[in-house]
């Protein structure tokens, strides 16, 4: 039970003996933007004097007289109209240390989700050439929430929907044939504007020729060469630590009739007939034809006009296919859906969001984390990036040169709706402007301090099992800031998951960090405050317990973000605190 929990119930009881009927379902318990504010804050007296017919700062006060006996806290005071700050007894802190060293990684686990089913769609790239750096952001993203949702409790599904359908395919099919012919004759060809001129077809090529001496039929053409992109694809990503639980197949898809499925349930709703939509106000959508349509009523359902879901020559639009992949999704028995899309799928997400409010007839909800474009660059020069062209850096470049879980960490440095600017040089120094490093290096230290504290003591009598165990009353303030750090982490998890923002872990991290490296700093004005000393043994094993915590918590933390924890780094780096 986290600190939270166990002042929101000795808050419960204190209420319910002034009023046993008070309804304290939205009262909160949240730590104060503001430390001089105290460690704690709550709502309780502001949130239920009106409905129990009191003055709000009245029943504070009734409040915090109901909690003079309790050890939980150092001291109670009203602040404002009525929230009441609360102080605690390091006591009380340090039983979170316990919990956090009795749990290990596990540290941090809540059960807001309550086994709710989650399905994530993250970095669906069209198989049509290698994956870049944008679609590393939206996989990273994808998956650290991934990660994040089911440490909160969550039933998580992991979906990669593959669009191995329609006209991109088609051309991608026509390139790979073109360079079948260039690697048989071994006489250059020009690849014709449109098509996918990059030299990644080269080696799809090749791998056709040896696989098939004579030139096969296009269909075994267009299969292969999706087999080999999506193969290519996936070693990728599992080197970027990103795995799927679902490969969804949009021809697939189409080929068992499951467009017409799902568009026949929404006809049985009322929700499609044929129309002419009215002339678009500035600039025309790309799917806006002046003749009569098959349309889907989504402006029913919030979006800004009707959707058509058939193109002039009979076959159904791109989006008729999003439908019933959404319905198939949601008929698996997933009330809530998540798409992880680059910028460019902004103006989607209205049309997209209806589909679902309407197959499910309000029973699912479809969220959105729009991934905005990354910048790279290298000491400060701007890196281009041309799919078309076949000049882009893919994963794979940014991977090779700075490895996983630079780009993991990174990538997470920014809120997914803002730009990224990712510089080659910059994420590999070893300095504590370099986020990935500044927590890395703490966890480092924590694991040296261990190392040196085996020389002082049996190793047996340092274990986490038994530093739960030792008296932290011994703490100084010193130790105890770090603590207070220390206790927001299940409520980190709990609201980013509830958020869907996995950047908040990458900042909490940072402040963990930054609260680790100042008390080691201050250990090297103060000898006092060094983490070991010889003569004091119980404050020693207690500074411990505190440091284990401390790296605990960072690899707890770090495990959502999908980052190794360092236990050694280059311990000359003087700066990094």
């Amino acid at each position: 039970m986290t600190i939270f929990k166990r002042v929101a119930d000795e808050i419960e009881t204190a209420v319910k003996t002034i009023n046993a009927d008070a309804d304290i379902s939205r009262m909160t318990v949240e730590t104060p933007r503001d430390p001089s504010h105290g460690d704690l804050a709550t709502n309780a007296a502001m949130l239920l004097a009106k409905p129990m017919g009191m003055n709000p700062r009245e029943l504070a006060q009734q409040i915090i007289d109901a909690l003079s006996n309790s050890e939980t806290f150092e001291s109670l005071e009203i602040a404002g109209p009525g929230f009441i700050n609360m102080r605690l007894t390091p006591k009380s802190l340090c039983l979170d240390v316990k919990t956090c060293l009795e749990s290990g990684t596990s540290y941090g686990e809540v059960n807001v989700g309550n086994g709710e089913k989650v399905n994530i769609e993250y970095v669906s790239a069209n198989p049509t050439g290698p994956l870049t750096v944008g679609h590393a952001r939206g996989a990273i993203v994808g998956d650290s929430l991934s990660r994040l949702l089911l440490k909160a409790g969550y039933d998580v599904q992991k979906e990669y929907y593959t669009n191995d359908f329609g006209n991109q395919i088609n051309i991608l099919t026509q390139t790979a044939s073109l360079r079948y012919d260039e690697a048989k004759s071994g006489k250059e060809i020009e690849i014709p504007k449109g098509y996918y001129p990059g030299e990644y077809m080269k080696d799809v090529a090749q791998h056709l020729v040896t696989k098939y001496p004579e030139k096969p039929s296009e269909d075994i053409i267009r299969d292969e060469t999706i087999a080999y992109m999506m193969e290519e694809i996936k070693k990728d990503l599992n080197d970027l630590g990103v795995q799927h639980d679902l490969f969804y197949s949009e021809s697939k898809m189409v080929s068992e009739g499951k467009v017409g499925n799902a568009l026949d349930a929404l006809t049985k709703l009322g929700l499609i007939y044929e129309g002419v939509l009215e002339p678009p106000k500035g600039k025309k959508p790309d799917d806006w034809e002046e003749r009569e349509q098959t349309l889907f009523r989504s402006t029913d359902y919030g979006d800004d006009v009707d959707r058509p879901l058939k193109k002039s020559d009979g076959t159904y639009t791109y989006f008729a296919n999003d439908i019933a992949h959404y319905y198939d999704i949601h008929k698996m028995g997933y009330p809530t859906l998540v798409n992880v899309v680059g910028a460019d799928h902004g103006g989607y997400v209205k049309r997209a969001k209806a589909a679902v409010d309407a197959i499910s007839q309000s029973n699912a909800k479809l969220n959105f984390l729009v991934c905005q474009i990354v910048h790279t660059f290298d000491n400060g020069e701007p890196v281009r990036m041309s799919k078309r062209a076949g000049t882009f850096v893919t994963l794979r470049d940014m991977m090779d040169r700075v490895g996983p879980d630079v780009m993991r960490f990174i990538m997470l440095t920014r809120k997914s709706d803002q730009v990224l600017e990712f510089d080659f040089a910059k994420v590999k120094e070893t300095s504590k402007d370099n986020p990935v490093f500044y927590v890395q290096y703490a966890h480092a230290r924590c694991c040296s301090v261990m190392r040196h504290a085996a020389d002082m003591f049996d190793a047996a009598n340092i274990t986490d099992e038994k530093l739960a165990q030792v008296d932290m009353s011994v703490l100084s303030d010193a130790e105890l800031e770090v603590v207070k750090v220390l206790i927001n982490w299940p409520r980190i998890v709990e609201q980013a998951a509830q958020a869907f923002e996995p950047h908040r872990v990458a900042f909490y991290l940072q402040d963990v960090a930054a609260a680790f490296h100042s008390w080691w700093n201050k250990g090297k004005d103060d000898t006092t405050l060094r983490f070991l000393q010889e003569d004091k043994k119980d404050l020693t094993l207690a500074r411990l317990a505190v440091v284990r915590a401390v790296a605990t918590t960072i690899a707890s933390g770090l495990d959502v973000l999908g980052v190794e924890p360092m236990e050694e780094m280059r311990s000359e780096v003087s700066d990094a605190a």
